[in-house]
C-alpha cells in the first residue's frame, strides 16, 4: 500500500477540495450524466467477475454500472458524503460494491490487486497529478487496464471552470484540464504502460430545462460552481451567473426551453507493463 507524508500546505489544499467536492448535492447532480457514463464504461476492456477500482467515484455513477454488469467493484472517493451515497445506492439495488473514503493520491490497496483501474472525471482533481499516474499503476495487475476520462482544456467544461477558477482554485496545484491534454498525460504515465490510446470525445449534457436554469442546477449541486457563487457579494455573483449563462446558451444545441451541450473530453486507455 502507498503511504502518505505531506507538507502542512497540501494537508490544506487536500482539505479545500475534500470541502469543495462534499459542498452541494453531486449525486442528485451527476443523475444527468448516466447516459455518456454508459458509453464510457462500454468501451473500456472488462471481463466477466474481473475486479474493477473506480477512483474518485463520487456517489457510485461508474462503479454502479460496473455492479449492475457483474464486476468485483471497488469505489474511492475524499468525500465522506458521497461515499456514503455510493453505499446506500448500492444497497437499494442489492449490489455487490464497496466504497471506502480514500485519497487517489494514496490508495490503500496492494500493488497489482485490480484488472481495471478506472476514473470518470474524478481523479483528475487531485493536486498532485504525478503521484495519481503513479498509484493507478501501482495498483493495476500486469496486463490490466487503466481508464479516465478528463475534461479537456479547450472544450466546453474547459471553458466553464476558466469562469470560476479564479474564485476557487487554490494557489499552487496544476490545472485538472491538464489531464485532457495528451502531451501530458503521456509523460505523466511514462514507462508505466505497454500501450496508450488517446480518443477526444463529447459527454452530452442533455437537459429537458433552459440554460439558465442549467446554472442554476450547477450552483446549487455542483461543488465547485456551489463554493464558487459562495465566494462571491452579489455583484459578482450576478456578474458570474450571467457570464455561465452566456456560455451555456452559446453552446447550446436545443432550444430556448433546453439545453443539450456536448462537452469534449480526453478518453485514456492503457494498458499496465
Amino acid at each position: 500500500m502507498a503511504t502518505s507524508s505531506l507538507t502542512p500546505e497540501v494537508e490544506t489544499l487536500k482539505t479545500r477540495l475534500r470541502t469543495m467536492w462534499m459542498a452541494g448535492d453531486y449525486d442528485r447532480f451527476s443523475r444527468y450524466m448516466e447516459g455518456s457514463a454508459r458509453e464510457f464504461y462500454d468501451r473500456i476492456p472488462h471481463f466477466p467477475g474481473c475486479t474493477f477500482l473506480d477512483v474518485g467515484c463520487g456517489s457510485g455513477q461508474l462503479a454502479l454500472i460496473a455492479a449492475r454488469d457483474g464486476l468485483h467493484v471497488t469505489g474511492v472517493d475524499i468525500a465522506a458524503n458521497l461515499i456514503e451515497r455510493a453505499r446506500s445506492r448500492a444497497q437499494a439495488e442489492n449490489l455487490q460494491a464497496r466504497f471506502e473514503e480514500a485519497d487517489a493520491e494514496a490508495l490503500p490497496f496492494e500493488d497489482e490487486s485490480f484488472d481495471v483501474v478506472g476514473s470518470l472525471i474524478g481523479a483528475m482533481f487531485a493536486p498532485q497529478p504525478e503521484a495519481v499516474a503513479r498509484e493507478l499503476v501501482r495498483v493495476c495487475k500486469p496486463g490490466g487496464t487503466i481508464a479516465m476520462a478528463n475534461w479537456t482544456p479547450q472544450g466546453f467544461v474547459g471553458h466553464m471552470f476558466k469562469a470560476v477558477s479564479k474564485f476557487i482554485a487554490p494557489s499552487g496545484m496544476p490545472s485538472p484540464v491538464l489531464w485532457g491534454d495528451e502531451a501530458t498525460v503521456r509523460e505523466r504515465f511514462g514507462q508505466g504502460l505497454t500501450e496508450l490510446r488517446l480518443t477526444r470525445r463529447h459527454y452530452t449534457f442533455m437537459y429537458d430545462f433552459s440554460p439558465a436554469a442549467v446554472v442554476e442546477l450547477f450552483k446549487l449541486y455542483y461543488g465547485p460552481i456551489n463554493q464558487a457563487f459562495g465566494a462571491l457579494d452579489a455583484a459578482g455573483r450576478d456578474s458570474l451567473r450571467r457570464e455561465l449563462e452566456e456560455l451555456w446558451a452559446e453552446h447550446n444545441r436545443s432550444g430556448l426551453d433546453r439545453t443539450t451541450v456536448y462537452a469534449e473530453y480526453l478518453e485514456v486507455i492503457g494498458i499496465r507493463a
